[in-house]
């Protein structure tokens, strides 16, 4: 089956799929720590916060950084509206090419 659309290479790449995957499935008003993440997809540091900046370049993420009550930096995460919206359309573009099953 032809596809006239080329996949969202962002998304696309099995690092930020997974990453996106992760975030949206808490959906666009949840957060997650950057510890808290990058245990859960079990990736280094420098890795996973390569693909969160390359995601937040194309505004599919936002990020921001704060202190915990006891001052310790964190970083949080979460998908942006856009975000949903391309990682839904990139999902629909996947079925359309293997079909029913």
């Amino acid at each position: 089956m032809m596809v006239s659309k080329e996949m969202d290479e962002v998304i696309h790449a099995p690092a930020r799929l997974r990453i996106m995957s992760v975030l949206v499935e808490l959906g666009p008003d949840s957060e997650i720590t950057f510890a808290r993440l990058q245990s859960h997809l079990d990736m280094t540091p420098g890795n996973l916060s390569a693909h969160i900046k390359r995601l937040e370049r194309v505004h599919y993420l936002a990020v921001s950084k704060g202190f915990t009550a006891r001052g310790v930096a964190q970083t949080s995460i979460s998908v942006t509206l856009e975000g949903m919206d391309a990682f839904n359309a990139y999902v629909e573009q996947l079925k359309s090419i293997i079909g029913p099953r």
